[in-house]
Order: structure tokens, then C-alpha cells, then sequence
């Protein structure tokens, strides 16, 4: 099987290195690392050329967005099972991709998530957050619950078959996805309880006030979309995160 991991990158000079040689520590054999660069002109582009291996495909062109970029690189992946790595993250260790891989084995599941840290910018050792997702259950989505979205891997056919990401959306097209997957495509999830990934804090939905609220508004505009209730789920999604402040990773 062969595992596509798409970077979205644009103007990330200071952090791809980093996601790159993260990829291509994975021990699994066929990885495909598809990077979709908007346009980047402080170095990125250097630097990835510069770290670009076999399983490198770069792609270089103006976007209209993350989400476009993202949409991008999914089209432009040719791997059996698709997911994706942030020009900020890293992956918890070598062998996440192997177990991906191993989870997807399974013909009955469509798609494999785990555990996120949220980590300091200048030190990713050090834990900010630690989400603890927990198994997949249907009951769970209208009482807020949805997979961490850069731990997500999911088989070609369900973009094939429920679409790409929403560009109308600017933050929260990954929440809105996730729900159409889940709730309209009806995919089955394989869990995998351990971190996954590390992502950098301060992303794009929680950089000021105005995209916060943004983000609130577009949540709830993918809550009652795709069919999964009112501003309960969302109060209660945005009051899952409060624990994830004090919990502990008991893996490590």
C-alpha cells in the first residue's frame, strides 16, 4: 500500500526542514511525499529542493488558500491512502506511518486516526496541549467530538466519493470534511491510541479574535450542513478541548 502524505506549504522557511526529514525518518517503505507550495519566495523552495528525496513530489503554483492547496495536493497524490502533514508538525516517531499502514490492512476500514500534541514553536518537546481522541463512535459527534485532523488517513475512494475540502470555508473546511465523512459517508475509523503528530501552536483558526469568531461561525455552519445539530454540539465541542490542557500522555 502505498501511504501519500501531503504538506501545504507557503512561506515556511523556518519550519519544513523539519516536516520533511519527519517524513522521510518513517521507516515505511512507500511513502509518497507530495508538497504543494504556493508560491513561496523566503527560502522555502530552496530548502525543500535542497531536502527532496526519491519520494519527494514538489509542486510549485499559486493557490487560493490552504484549502485549495491542500485539494491540490490530494489530486496530485497518487498513493492508496492519503493524509496530511503541516509544513509545522512532526511526526511523534518513525513508525507512524507503518502503523497506518498496518491499521489500513483492514479492507473494512476507510481510515485510520490517533493522538495529537500541541507542542511549543520553538521547542517541540515541550507539550502544550495533549488530545487524547479516544475510540470513534457515531454518538460522539453531536456532543462535539471529531477525529485530530492531522492524525487522519483516509483510503482514496472516500475523497473519490465525498469530495475534497470546501474553499468557501477559510478555517474550519477540516471540520466540515470530517463531518460529511463521518455523518453523510458513513466511514469507519481504525484508532490508534498514542500521539501520532506534534503541531506547532498558534495555526491559522486561533491567530486573532476575528478568526477565532470566524472559525465559530464556520463550525457551526458545518454542524448544521451536514445534519448534526445546533450551537450545543459546538458549545460542546470547544469545552472538550479544556481538559486537553491537563491531560498527560500515558504512553510515553
Amino acid at each position: 500500500m502505498k501511504i501519500s502524505v501531503v504538506t501545504a506549504v507557503y512561506n515556511r522557511a523556518g519550519t519544513v526542514r523539519a516536516a520533511i526529514d519527519s517524513v522521510q525518518a518513517q521507516t515505511y517503505a512507500d511513502i509518497e511525499h507530495v508538497i504543494q507550495d504556493g508560491g513561496s519566495n523566503d527560502g522555502t523552495l530552496d530548502i525543500i529542493r535542497e531536502a527532496a528525496n526519491a519520494s519527494t513530489v514538489l509542486v510549485s503554483e499559486r493557490d487560493d488558500g490552504i484549502y485549495d492547496a491542500i485539494n491540490r495536493g490530494i489530486t496530485n497524490a497518487t498513493g492508496d491512502a492519503i493524509g496530511l502533514m503541516h509544513s509545522d508538525d512532526i511526526f511523534a516517531g518513525p513508525q507512524v506511518i507503518a502503523k497506518v499502514a498496518a491499521a489500513l490492512a483492514d479492507p473494512m476500514v476507510d481510515g485510520v486516526f490517533g493522538d495529537l500534541q500541541y507542542v511549543a514553536a520553538d521547542n517541540p518537546s515541550r507539550v502544550i496541549r495533549h488530545w487524547k481522541s479516544g475510540e470513534y463512535a457515531p454518538s460522539k459527534i453531536s456532543k462535539g467530538w471529531m477525529p485530530p485532523h492531522p492524525t487522519l488517513y483516509l483510503r482514496r475512494e472516500v475523497f473519490d466519493r465525498h469530495g475534497l475540502y470546501d474553499t468557501d470555508l477559510q478555517v474550519a473546511a477540516d471540520y466540515d470534511a470530517m463531518l460529511r465523512y463521518l455523518v453523510k459517508g458513513g466511514i469507519k475509523l481504525a484508532y490508534i491510541p498514542e500521539v501520532l503528530v506534534k503541531m506547532r501552536v498558534g495555526g491559522e483558526s486561533n491567530r486573532s479574535i476575528e478568526r477565532i469568531i470566524r472559525k465559530s461561525r464556520e463550525d457551526m455552519l458545518a454542524i448544521r450542513r451536514n445534519g448534526v445539530g445546533g450551537a450545543g454540539v459546538l458549545i460542546r465541542k470547544n469545552l472538550s478541548k479544556v481538559g486537553q490542557f491537563f491531560l498527560k500522555d500515558d504512553t510515553q
